[in-house]
């Protein structure tokens, strides 16, 4: 089996607050919870695991299992994120679930999306535990 998830993704997860934004940028932009690059290894069997990095000093490395597609349901993945040791990310530890998207057969040029949710699992920087914000991931490699 290969890997679905492998490659290199564009991360973003986005705060779940359902007041309309009204275009504006502003409040467009406070909802960007986190943005950075997931780079994910090409596994043999239901492993995942990769990296997701905010910068050079902020890295998290991820760790999880990947339910392969199966009749009308879409790649699936559980991961546990936590920092790594001597960066910036040390105290952080997170949860994400997430799906591959649709692949529409009438799609004009789409790009492979994992869509999801995340939650803090453990307090890091005066920030509780529990917060659970939506994510997109969109395939960059």
């Amino acid at each position: 089996m290969r890997n679905p998830f492998a490659g290199k993704w564009t991360y973003r997860s986005f705060l779940n607050d359902p007041a309309l934004t009204d275009g504006d940028p502003t409040k467009l932009a406070a909802l960007l919870f986190a943005e950075g690059v997931w780079q994910v290894e090409n596994t043999a069997d239901r492993e995942f695991i990769g990296e997701l990095s905010f910068g050079p000093n902020a890295v998290m490395d991820l760790k999880g299992v990947i339910t392969p597609a199966y009749g009308s349901f879409a790649a699936h993945v559980h991961i546990v994120g936590s920092g790594r040791p001597g960066t910036s990310t040390q105290d952080y530890f997170y949860d994400y679930d997430g799906s591959l998207t649709e692949h529409w057969p009438n799609g004009v040029n789409q790009v492979a999306a994992i869509t999801g949710s995340v939650i803090r699992v453990k307090p890091h920087n005066g920030k509780p535990a529990g917060l659970v914000a939506s994510f997109i991931a969109v395939k960059a490699g």
